[in-house]
């Protein structure tokens, strides 16, 4: 008999697909500063686990502090403004509506008020493509657009940190710890690598000898691959 799937594994709940303490501790999101407008100062930059982009520390006009993604180029000393007024100082918080087109924003709403689910990763940013009827298209990094409201809120500037993803690993216990902070498992073993008695897809070497195609009621030892899928074949274009 063999062994559980990965899934099956993850669900138990074991320590080691426990995340790490101290791991994701840092509140970067500013979903509950922009209810009202206020300044801030730059008091601190510094690295967190389970964050690959450098985080700000931000000591507000009412003596209150919190966390956000740092841009490029930001200081400790220099000014910010979070709210819905509009401010162009690097590193803000503002609205989708007062942004002008083609500058470049980071940590931005998906829905307002969620506090930024956009663009989060070091050296990342994207552009505000048009403004049209309530509605702003903004370009991703990986160069698709995307329509939101202007009322979402987003950053000014670059995230900082970038070209982090081109220092060489040289040994794989780097990658492993890399992986280890954002609880993910490192080394990942593809099903069709491993024996037919241990995943569904094992057991042909280089290829999964059966559909991927899966019911959503198979029992936990099946259920992997293409689970109740729409559609199968190549998509006509």
């Amino acid at each position: 008999m063999g062994k559980k799937l990965r899934q099956q594994r993850r669900g138990k709940g074991s320590i080691a697909y426990r995340k790490l303490p101290h791991t994701f501790d840092v509140e970067v999101s500013y979903g509950n500063v922009t209810k009202a407008d206020k300044f801030g100062e730059v008091v601190g930059i510094f690295n967190h686990t389970g964050h690959n982009a450098p985080i700000m520390e931000i000591l507000y006009d009412d003596f209150s502090k919190g966390d956000m993604l740092a841009p490029e180029g930001i200081k400790i000393g220099d000014k910010i403004h979070v709210g819905a007024a509009p401010s162009y100082m690097l590193g803000s918080v503002m609205r989708l509506r007062d942004v002008p087109e083609g500058m470049a924003i980071y940590n931005v709403e998906k829905l307002p008020g969620d506090g930024g689910k956009y663009v989060k990763s070091a050296g990342e940013a994207a552009y505000i493509s048009a403004h049209i009827s309530g509605m702003t298209t903004i370009v991703l990094p990986s160069k698709n657009t995307i329509t939101l409201s202007d009322e979402c809120m987003a950053q000014l500037g670059v995230v900082a940190g970038g070209g982090i993803t081109e220092q060489p690993l040289v040994k794989a216990g780097k990658s492993f710890y890399i992986m280890k902070p954002r609880n993910r498992i490192w080394p990942r073993n593809r099903g069709v690598h491993m024996n037919a008695v241990d995943h569904p897809f094992g057991g042909k070497q280089h290829h999964k000898g059966r559909s991927s195609m899966t019911s959503r009621n198979a029992p936990p030892g099946r259920k992997v691959g293409n689970i109740a899928a729409r559609r199968v074949g190549r998509k006509k274009r």
